[in-house]
């Protein structure tokens, strides 16, 4: 991404961490040979904080909320792109708790959490102002909650680790007290952290960093999904939090739907509340790798070997059918034409290589047994399953990383509103923001007017999920909605399909790593796993 962010991504070594810290390094731990004596040390050892982020989330993290659901697949492609099958077990809910994803990402956020703690424990000791020590203190604390809200969302019952050095064994705890530490401590951060600026300087500065914003739109996360989590429905605060947001005039949907996605996308987009910014060489972004057509590579600018595998479901696809729609321009399908360089499409057809057939992608996904979850690699099977482009493939991708410079929206104000139309659908009473009254009709219309989609007259519990899949595809939220509206374990049948998915509920947990329940008795297993 854009060089005046890569400050917040210098790093010091980073080691991969366990629940036990036998496991960690000594030189991951800072000594007095290596104790940041310099405010540049300490920006770098803040920096681990967001290389740790990035280098995980748009890749493992991703595929675990969304190849899980009906909006993303990885299908074979006559044996290729199987990988020991981890992606069909995400696909068929047959993962079990040595599943590379699984211990990933679990090591990935409590790294993370270490990093944290250690630099908590370091800057109450550093020569800050009591007003800059306060601000670096909320900017940790932040970003420790937010590791939190992932392995509490995707775990469960977790260990809760404040201190450092971290206990050896630290021991489970209960999903319901994560969740009230993630809440007390984001509920405590509010008034510590910066407010979105109108000043652009400004907000280059605190772009990929916590922000109020984050904060009351990461609680309104939590309290939409609080009757997953805790049992206990808390719809009203979600609109409390999504006023918050509001609050602040700097944040607005953006004119074009599509800028929030390029690969120049950054601080000038008006709605992103909190982003990951990635470049060509920050690990992590690869959907143009995996997801994009490769004989279209050079109708888009660009030549480089690609995947071909990833896709979306038929089931998931239909529900791009409003008249007008931008973002069913986000995809990939049917016969192929060269991009305009404006989202749109030209009328000069996109032919294989050396050849006069137009490529046509078929959204229809016809296996072909006996493997499993394979599409064969013919050229027609190839071109099945569409793709996405929403995270515009760059021009500028070269072969030696083939990762995309888009950086990645964690958390923007679309999805705020459709939280708030959401809750008010739910229960909560509808508030008026400016004067105006935001129903779920008015919050939808809005995000549907964005894209240039036809307006909406009606509004219901039972359509909201379908207008968060047409806003939020390829966002990481899928796995989220289908737990909240109880359709995580629906089955949407490929052609030939020969295995079934495990409809069992305890797979809406993931289970703890093996490996972590080895190093660490105090650990407990998940029940079902």
């Amino acid at each position: 991404m854009k060089k005046y962010i890569l400050f917040a991504l210098s790093t010091l070594g980073l080691a991969t961490f366990s629940c036990n810290v036998l496991d960690v390094p000594v030189e991951s731990q800072f000594v007095s040979s290596n104790f940041p004596k310099t405010l540049s040390d300490y920006n770098a050892s803040v920096g681990a904080i967001y290389s740790n982020l990035s280098s995980q989330f748009a890749v493992p993290y991703w595929r675990m909320q969304e190849l899980s659901t009906d909006e993303a697949i990885l299908p074979a492609r006559d044996g290729n792109f199987d990988d020991g099958g981890q992606y069909r077990q995400l696909h068929y809910h047959t993962w079990t708790p040595d599943h590379p994803n699984v211990l990933t990402i679990w090591q990935w956020a409590y790294g993370g959490i270490q990093t944290c703690n250690r630099l908590l424990n370091i800057t109450s000791s550093f020569g800050f102002s009591d007003q800059e020590k306060a601000n670096r203190l909320a900017e940790i604390r932040a970003m420790r909650a937010l590791y939190y809200f992932f392995l509490m969302d995707l775990y469960g019952n977790v260990p809760l680790i404040t201190d450092y050095p971290a206990p050896a064994s630290p021991a489970t705890k209960p999903r319901a007290e994560v969740y009230k530490f993630i809440e007390s401590e984001l509920t405590g951060l509010t008034g510590k952290l910066p407010a979105k600026s109108g000043n652009s300087a400004t907000n280059i500065q605190q772009y990929g960093r916590p922000t109020k914003g984050m904060a009351y739109a990461l609680l309104a996360k939590l309290y939409l999904n609080s009757e997953v989590y805790t049992g206990t429905p808390r719809y009203p605060d979600v609109v409390r939090m999504a006023d918050s947001v509001q609050a602040n005039a700097n944040y607005s949907l953006d004119t074009r739907y599509r800028d929030i996605f390029l690969p120049n996308n950054g601080p000038q987009i008006k709605e992103t509340i909190f982003a990951i910014p990635y470049d060509q060489q920050i690990p992590g972004n690869q959907f143009t790798r995996f997801g994009f057509f490769y004989y279209l590579t050079q109708a888009y600018g660009f030549n480089v070997g690609l995947s071909i595998a990833m896709s979306t479901t038929p089931e998931f696809y239909n529900r791009f059918n409003l008249p007008g729609d931008f973002r069913t321009t986000t995809w990939l399908a049917g016969p192929q034409y060269v991009p305009d360089g404006n989202g749109g499409f030209t009328n000069t057809p996109v032919y294989y290589p050396n050849s006069t057939t137009q490529i046509n992608i078929n959204p229809v996904l016809t296996l072909v047994p006996p493997k499993p979850m394979d599409l064969g690699n013919t050229q027609a099977s190839q071109a099945s399953g569409v793709r996405s482009i929403k995270y515009y493939p760059d021009a500028n991708i070269i072969q030696a990383t083939r990762l995309n410079s888009n950086d990645v929206p964690l958390l923007r104000l679309a999805d705020v509103l459709l939280m708030k139309a959401e809750a008010v659908l739910r229960g909560a009473p509808a508030t008026s923001v400016g004067g105006e009254l935001q129903t779920p009709l008015v919050l939808v219309n809005k995000v549907r007017a964005r894209a240039g989609a036809q307006t909406a007259t009606s509004i219901t519990l039972g359509s909201m999920l379908d207008e968060r899949a047409r806003e939020l595809s390829w966002e990481a939220w899928r796995r989220d909605d289908l737990l909240r509206f109880g359709q995580f374990e629906a089955e949407y049948p490929l052609p030939n399909d020969v295995l079934k998915m495990d409809k069992s509920s305890f797979r809406r947990l993931y289970p703890v790593p093996t490996i972590e329940l080895r190093l660490n008795t105090n650990l407990v297993q998940n029940p079902g796993y």
